[in-house]
């Protein structure tokens, strides 16, 4: 095992961006004799470069105390590389890979700012390039993002995560669509326009009634709509809707104003923080019981 320092940062700020640390303790020196909050976020989805963190050392004289209490607000966000955070941190639109993986910043993607804004704890299950019935350019055909929902880890095929119980979220963000939608069909790819919209409204209603079931009646599940896929999103919402399940919700994801900067004409980080303002505001007058 290796030992690395970090300089002393005020709290509150980034200590550290570690880049495929390797087998390491990493030290944070110079701190004060104090309690301190230490918070560690994975920034990218990575699926097939899976990692460890094998927990907190104290150094000399110091001591790990219990993990903060958990909040009573949970929101869980279902989506793409929009919903990752895919190259928000990037100063162009043009990225190699190894750009994209150093640009992209979950930790202040829509979600987890919308999740801060209302003071909840956060899942993001994104997947980049994935849709709800078909690929980005029809790409991974034997696979969909549905493939990977019930994974912990995504790369280890017939892998679940296992729910410790404490995971009830009172809303559930869904935004799928864009990949689906945003290339035409191939040829050789099994869709036709009109069978692609019809299958991917019937999945869509499949996945909404799988959350139901494993949320409850209790959690109110938000479909996002935009672009090419709003008005199926809305089509699903009132199938939902007219069949006694109120609990589901539309909302119209707005991209007026939106610059696209990031990797690969994606949201940048300016995009998150207008998108999460509007989000937050569309959550916060939801009958959540918050």
């Amino acid at each position: 095992m290796s030992r690395t320092s970090a300089a002393p940062a005020p709290d509150g700020a980034t200590v550290a961006t570690l880049v495929t640390p390797g087998d390491t303790t990493h030290w944070i020196n110079g701190l004060e004799d104090r309690t301190h909050t230490v918070r560690l976020v994975k920034r990218n989805d990575t699926p097939g470069d899976t990692s460890t963190f094998g927990g907190f050392v104290a150094a000399p004289g110091g001591a790990v105390l219990s993990k903060p209490a958990a909040r009573s607000r949970q929101i869980e966000f279902i989506g793409d590389s929009l919903t990752v955070g895919y190259g928000n941190l990037s100063t162009s639109r043009t990225c190699t890979w190894d750009q994209v993986k150093r640009t992209t910043n979950s930790d202040v993607s829509y979600g987890a700012l919308t999740a801060r804004q209302l003071n909840a704890d956060y899942q993001i299950n994104g997947y980049s390039g994935l849709g709800m019935v078909r690929n980005y350019n029809g790409g991974q055909p034997d696979v969909t993002y549905r493939t990977f929902y019930d994974r912990a880890l995504l790369n280890v095929s017939g892998d679940v995560w296992q729910n410790p119980g404490t995971w009830r979220p009172q809303v559930v963000v869904v935004n799928l669509g864009t990949n689906d939608f945003s290339t035409a069909v191939n040829p050789g790819e099994p869709w036709t326009p009109d069978s692609l919209a019809a299958g991917y409204r019937s999945a869509y209603g499949e996945f909404l009634q799988k959350l139901r079931t494993r949320y409850g009646a209790g959690t109110t599940i938000v479909a996002v709509g935009a672009g090419q896929y709003a008005g199926h999103v809305q089509q699903v919402v009132k199938a939902r809707n007219d069949a006694g399940d109120n609990g589901v919700r539309y909302w119209f994801l707005d991209d007026s104003g939106l610059d696209f900067l990031g990797c690969d004409w994606h949201y940048s980080a300016r995009d998150d923080r207008v998108i999460a303002d509007r989000l937050t505001s569309f959550i916060a007058g939801l009958p959540t019981s918050w």
